[in-house]
Formats: structure tokens, C-alpha cells, sequence
């Protein structure tokens, strides 16, 4: 038993949670949002923002394993996963709104203060808002295929600038494919060496929940948002220049979305960070698990736990 572990068995059990998943829901703002939960209260928080076309279910294997040291927590952000899909007419599907209900959602439920962030796709748009807003909040970051330089695009984003520069039935069609079924997988399958290695769950869940009209054009009104984060990769630039946060940057260097290189273009702000390439695609939990867990471990005990 690591001394962690030995700590951790002697707090009151009353403040304990299992150390395997529980699933729960919280009403924020008049949406049923739900969260996925492991390790104890009383344990080095970690949150966990998930990316696009995913939920909380991209962490499903991760939980269970850092439950053993960590308090874990992963939201659906609204339109996502097992949350309510709210109408898009009466609800902003913006970056600053997500980030928004994530915010209460963690501050209603106490799951604030230190804390390490692990972000993923869109997880990082969320994740850089919440840190703007904590700025205190952040005692270290992981940094999974989310993406801060505008160069580190892929061409796969060149339907996205269309859609950017001139929203209108057209350029909305250009996005379908990123909708549809085929291009769901893709997603997840491009990069990935090994097929037999990924669930089909991933994909086939992330349809079902696509599939209603209301679904569809909330993740459409995010394609159209996002160029709020590009404008802001400036901001969140200098904002790691300034206060160089604790970073582990793990990339898989196959993404659909970045080019392969797009990982490396953090160590220009953060110099400090720990850089781990993996060759896999957008969803490196999927195929890379072992490496991502002692990744993240070697990590925690040689930069956190030891002040270094």
C-alpha cells in the first residue's frame, strides 16, 4: 500500500465515496446534468472535460483507474451524453455557456478549490474559461488533443472556416459528415492502429445521442462558436506564458483534427511542460491506457506531490 493509499484509508468514512464509478445528476439552471464520480472526497481533485463527439463516457476506463488516488469528476456538458439536450432556441449553445453550467455545476456540488484539469477537444475550450475564471483554482493541467495554436489546425477544420466565415445552409451542409454516423467513427478510428482495440460503444452512443433534431443543432450552433476559442488562443497563450502552470501534454500524433506537430507548440509558452507523444488518433484513452495512466502518475508524484 503506497503511503497515499495508507492515508487515504484512514479518513472518515462517512466523507467517502467508492472508489469505482457512481453516476449522478445534478438540476443546474433548470438542466438535469449529469456526472460520472470515483475516488474519495478528501483525495487531490481531478477534473475531467471531455471533447467533441463524446461525453463523460471517454473517461469510463480512466476512472477506475487513478479512483485509487484522486477525486474524480466528469460532467456531459449540456447537448451531451446522458445530460438534457435543452432547445436550442431559448438556450445559447456557446463555449461561454458550457463553461458557464459546468461552473455551477461544480461549485453546487463542492467540487472546487485546488485542483488539477485534464482536457480533452473541447474539454479545453471549457477548461481555459474555468481557469480564467479560478485562476487559483489550477494546481496543475493535463493537456490531451486539445489544441491552442490556430496553425496546429488540420485541414479537417478548413469545413469549419467555411461554416465561420459565412454561416448559411451550405456551409452548415459542409459540417453533416462530422454528424452523421460514418464521420462519428471516423473520428474516433483515424490515427488508431489497432481497430479491434476501440469499442464500437464510443460511436455508436455518441449517434444515438446525435440523433435528434435538437441534438444536432446544438452541436451545429457549437461548429459555428468555435471560432470564439480560436480568437481567444491569444489570450489563453500569454495566460501560460504569464503563470506557467504545471503541465503534462499527452498527444496522439495521428488526430484528425491536429497535425501531428500541434502538441510540441505549447512547450514555446511552457517550456517546462512534459511532452508524452503517442501514436494513436483523437481518443488516446481508447488504445493507450497504460500509457496514459503511468504518464499521468509519473507525473503527479515527480512534479506535484514533490513541489518540483
Amino acid at each position: 500500500m503506497t503511503k497515499v493509499q495508507s492515508r487515504l484509508s484512514t479518513m472518515n468514512k462517512v466523507h467517502s465515496i467508492p472508489s469505482s464509478v457512481v453516476y449522478r445528476t445534478a438540476t443546474v439552471a433548470g438542466i438535469e446534468v449529469f456526472y460520472r464520480e470515483a475516488g474519495m472526497v478528501g483525495a487531490p481533485k481531478l477534473l475531467l472535460l471531455h471533447g467533441y463527439p463524446a461525453s463523460s463516457h471517454q473517461y469510463r476506463n480512466l476512472m477506475p483507474a487513478l479512483a485509487g488516488r484522486f477525486h474524480l469528476l466528469a460532467p456531459d456538458y449540456p447537448g451531451f451524453g446522458n445530460t438534457g439536450v435543452p432547445n436550442p432556441s431559448n438556450f445559447a449553445y456557446t463555449f461561454d455557456h458550457l463553461a458557464e453550467v459546468v461552473d455551477q455545476l461544480i461549485s453546487q456540488i463542492g467540487f472546487t478549490g485546488t485542483m488539477g484539469i485534464y482536457m480533452e477537444g473541447y474539454g479545453g475550450a471549457i477548461g481555459n474559461r474555468l481557469i480564467d475564471r479560478h485562476r487559483n483554482w489550477l494546481q496543475w493541467q493535463i493537456i490531451q488533443n486539445a489544441n491552442s495554436y490556430e496553425e496546429g489546425l488540420s485541414s479537417a477544420w478548413d469545413p469549419f472556416k467555411a461554416l465561420w466565415k459565412d454561416r448559411n445552409p451550405d456551409t452548415e451542409k459542409g459540417m453533416m459528415s462530422y454528424l452523421d454516423p460514418d464521420g462519428v467513427k471516423l473520428v474516433y478510428t483515424h490515427g488508431h492502429k489497432d481497430l479491434e482495440s476501440l469499442s464500437p460503444d464510443n460511436w455508436n452512443m455518441d449517434s444515438f445521442f446525435l440523433a435528434g433534431q435538437d441534438a444536432r443543432q446544438a452541436q451545429m450552433d457549437l461548429f459555428y462558436d468555435f471560432r470564439t476559442n480560436v480568437a481567444m488562443f491569444p489570450q489563453w497563450q500569454e495566460a501560460a506564458r504569464i503563470y506557467q502552470p504545471k503541465t503534462l501534454i499527452l498527444w496522439g500524433t495521428n488526430d484528425i483534427f491536429f497535425i501531428p506537430s500541434a502538441g510540441e507548440m505549447y512547450l514555446r509558452d511552457l517550456p517546462d511542460a512534459e511532452l508524452v507523444r503517442l501514436d494513436s488518433g483523437h481518443f488516446i484513452v481508447e488504445d493507450s491506457l497504460d500509457e496514459v495512466v503511468t504518464a499521468i502518475n509519473k507525473f503527479y508524484d515527480g512534479r506535484i506531490r514533490s513541489g518540483r
